[in-house]
């Protein structure tokens, strides 16, 4: 089976017996190779001293002055920001413990620091896994999408792809094409991975270029699901089940998980008894429900109800998958 994601930082960290990834001083020192902190050409020594010391000892304790003696502004507001991110990673000791802690509280790390951990961490929990589709819509879990609805389908292509491709390349009339697949989901330009030709996405990971279709009874849709399982197991070390919907039928539901902000949003105006315009309804592009296997494990007022999840574009259909919902906001026994 191929390797996949070599850019998560998968291969620089360790798992614990819990199967955690234990943070490493290899993991630490790649943040310290990041772009933003890197000395270029007009580094003073001061800025390349602090460089070279925590590439040598990538946790050790960096005093105030060290970072005021940095000439540069933006060098000394972003070892500031990377040192505190640091601190959490070492803190909690595992990515998986930093990750959870993120959330405890008012978030201020940078969007692109969360992302690079959910990236790792499923990386982690897939470990071993030999279905591209599978792999591929993992990657809404980290990776923003751009949504084209067209005839019942809900396609998926990566949203920097299309912003990146904008002009003058085969993918700058990336929405046009996907609207024009259509019912012919196989055969379009850009490859609308399924079942018949999801091993393209082997050799095509790390360019992210291949597109999902997230339409009620496509695999790549029952794909994610088995992906979300993976995520509460990882976390939780609870077994749930998760099974797409056309539609929630329970007039009066107990629970929902809004999967971005605008699910979140449209949940619970409906769950309130609220009419929600029909043009954002249109931006619901999948629906879940999802069942404990053991009902125990929730809390006593719902044990053994359905918990219902929802995946939406936003008015720029664009799709931000919050995973972390998934975690904070699963209706758990507090025991």
């Amino acid at each position: 089976m191929p390797d996949f994601w070599r850019n998560s930082g998968f291969h620089l960290l360790e798992r614990d017996a819990a199967g955690r990834l234990r943070v490493t001083d290899d993991f630490l020192r790649a943040y310290f190779l990041r772009p933003e902190v890197h000395p270029v050409e007009e580094s003073c020594d001061a800025e390349r001293g602090l460089h070279a010391s925590l590439m040598a000892a990538p946790r050790r304790a960096v005093p105030e002055a060290e970072i005021e003696a940095v000439a540069d502004a933006d060098a000394r507001h972003n070892y500031r920001m990377l040192l505190k991110f640091r601190d959490r990673l070492v803190a909690a000791g595992t990515v998986e413990g930093c990750y959870m802690g993120l959330f405890k509280g008012t978030i201020d790390v940078p969007p692109l620091f969360i992302g690079q951990l959910a990236h790792v961490i499923v990386r982690n929990l897939l470990d071993g896994c030999d279905d591209p589709l599978r792999l591929r819509a993992a990657e809404l879990l980290f990776r923003e999408q751009k949504a084209t609805l067209q005839d019942g389908h809900a396609l998926l292509a990566d949203l920097e792809t299309v912003s990146m491709h904008a002009a003058g390349s085969r993918y700058g009339s990336i929405g046009k094409l996907i609207v024009e697949a259509q019912g012919a989901l196989g055969k379009v330009d850009l490859d609308v991975l399924d079942r018949a030709n999801a091993d393209l996405y082997w050799e095509r990971e790390s360019r992210h270029d291949t597109v999902i279709s997230l339409t009620y009874g496509r695999a790549a849709l029952d794909a994610l699901c088995r992906v979300i399982e993976a995520w509460i197991a990882h976390f939780h070390g609870l077994r749930v089940s998760v099974k797409p919907l056309r539609r929630i039928e329970e007039s009066r539901w107990a629970w929902h998980i809004g999967l971005d902000a605008e699910s979140t949003s449209i949940l619970n105006e409906l769950w309130s008894g609220a009419q929600v315009e029909q043009g954002r309804m249109r931006n619901i592009l999948a629906l879940f429900s999802l069942q404990f296997e053991e009902p125990a494990a929730m809390r006593a007022d719902i044990a053994g109800r359905t918990v219902y999840l929802a995946l939406s574009a936003n008015a720029e259909q664009e799709v931000r998958m919050k995973p972390q919902n998934l975690l904070i906001n699963l209706p758990v026994h507090e025991a």
